[in-house]
């Protein structure tokens, strides 16, 4: 065997730090055993207990001191996912996997003019006759801050509940047609381009039936996919906000915005150095918003044209992970059997 890449130990170490380049930890044994620890109860009930306890108390004061009922369980919500995040940072060793899931997705800038011109025009047709609708500013203005924070938190894990049912399947597609063919395609320019020849041209091998991804390696391609499809979903979101933010303060006079929403005379605040946005505004753009994001994530999974659009080179990433790993696989049961390719 060779030794590629400048790595020694030959192409089995110099894969392991490919796959850890490209944010597919769990490709890695030692990776993927230490989040399997990580995942016993004597090591994560402990974490749990604390960030329960500490959101509880946070959360508790937060309504005493904001005399809003709902801003308890909304901390308490908030403080669960980022704890949940930060454990799986940490303990579970996503971050390598959040790390270039994230340069991937902001590195698709370039991509979101395209996506905007095929995602938002019929989104912002539809939202707009929300956002001049009199119904939506009552509702929006009658929330309380911790009414509306919680309302957003849930239409985001919804988006992200249904990624987390969704994705799985594009996943499951990627390796259903593993050939020789695509093992070439996927081993080339990788440490394991050389081998991944020998053992296509090695008739007592068979590399393509290692292709089968499952467990924590299945679930490191899903995490991948949500984490893009979150920074896509929510510039597009963003850019939905700004857009209703800059529309109503030019067309939303405070005397529309005060018989709309029953407010007082006089009575309607802006936001701190923003002259043109009044609190009832950032409400309502704010609440669309969400709701735009969470209409976003189900058509960009569900609709093939948009599908194409946001996953089209993601997924030609994926095939290359399923490759390689495939003959990363074979190659490392050789090695163990005493033979060499």
């Amino acid at each position: 065997m060779s030794t590629e890449h400048g790595v020694a130990g030959g192409p089995l170490p110099a894969t392991e730090a490919w796959f850890l380049q490209h944010g597919l930890s769990y490709f890695v044994p030692e990776e993927r055993h230490q989040a399997r620890e990580a995942l016993r109860p004597r090591r994560f009930l402990p974490a749990a207990v604390l960030t329960v306890l500490l959101a509880l108390g946070g959360g508790v004061v937060l309504a005493w001191l904001s005399d809003e009922l709902t801003a308890a369980p909304a901390f308490l919500l908030t403080i669960g996912v980022l704890g949940a995040a930060a454990y799986s940072l940490t303990a579970l060793r996503t971050r390598p996997i959040v790390v270039w899931a994230l340069r991937r997705g902001l590195g698709s800038l370039r991509t979101l003019l395209p996506m905007m011109s095929r995602a938002l025009p019929l989104l912002l047709l539809f939202v707009t006759f929300l956002f001049i609708n009199a119904e939506a500013w009552q509702l929006s203005a009658s929330l309380s801050t911790g009414t509306l924070w919680l309302v957003v938190l849930l239409f985001g894990l919804l988006a992200v509940a249904f990624l987390l049912v969704r994705l799985p399947e594009e996943v499951d597609r990627t390796d259903d047609d593993v050939d020789d063919d695509f093992l070439l395609r996927a081993c080339a320019g990788t440490p394991l381009e050389g081998e991944c020849r020998a053992l296509v041209d090695d008739p007592g091998a068979d590399p393509a039936a290692y292709a089968t991804v499952v467990g924590f390696e299945r679930w490191n391609l899903v995490l991948v996919l949500v984490v893009i499809q979150a920074v896509q979903v929510l510039l597009l979101a963003a850019t939905v906000l700004v857009f209703f933010l800059v529309f109503g303060g030019l067309v939303m006079d405070i005397g529309v915005q005060e018989a709309w929403t029953g407010a007082a005379e006089g009575s309607i605040r802006n936001l701190p150095y923003l002259d043109q946005v009044s609190v009832p505004l950032f409400q309502v753009s704010l609440f669309l918003a969400a709701f735009s994001n969470l209409y976003l994530t189900v058509s960009t999974v569900t609709d093939e044209t948009y599908r194409e659009q946001f996953f089209g080179s993601v997924l030609r990433e994926m095939e290359r992970a399923v490759g390689v790993r495939a003959v990363y696989l074979a190659l490392r049961d050789r090695v163990s059997a005493g033979r060499v390719v």
